[in-house]
């Protein structure tokens, strides 16, 4: 099973490289004032997870500069994961709000809405 999951896994990798979404287009302004508002978000992944993928690939189309951290490969991004969403469940995204509240968001569909929605308007403020 190891070895089907590993052969999949590098398929996903290969066809999302080669169909690689293109960026949202905004002014150096705009584009700063996103990297701004996207600073306080951290994606927890896998690398291969084909919802992650789906995750990061709604990223790169609304241009966004979000850390990740892959929690198969640094054990310190799996137990902050664990401590703060009390989950071992990928894609997860932790907001950090103005407050400085955190809250962590599972489920692919929701964080691809919710980007899309703070960050998808070319102004995005």
């Amino acid at each position: 099973m190891a070895i089907i999951r590993f052969i999949l896994g590098k398929i996903i990798l290969f066809f999302n490289w080669l169909f690689t979404p293109k960026g949202m287009v905004r002014s150096p302004e705009q584009q700063a004032s996103v990297d701004a508002l996207s600073s306080s978000l951290t994606l927890y992944h896998y690398e291969a997870c084909p919802f992650c993928v789906k995750v990061r690939r709604a990223m790169k189309r609304l241009s966004l500069t979000i850390d990740t951290r892959d929690v198969k490969r640094e054990p310190s991004a799996k137990e902050q994961l664990l401590a703060g969403g009390g989950n071992l469940k990928v894609p997860c995204l932790r907001i950090q709000n103005d407050g400085g509240e955190v809250e962590w968001m599972y489920e692919s569909g929701d964080i691809i809405a919710y980007l899309e929605s703070r960050f998808s308007a070319p102004s995005a403020s």
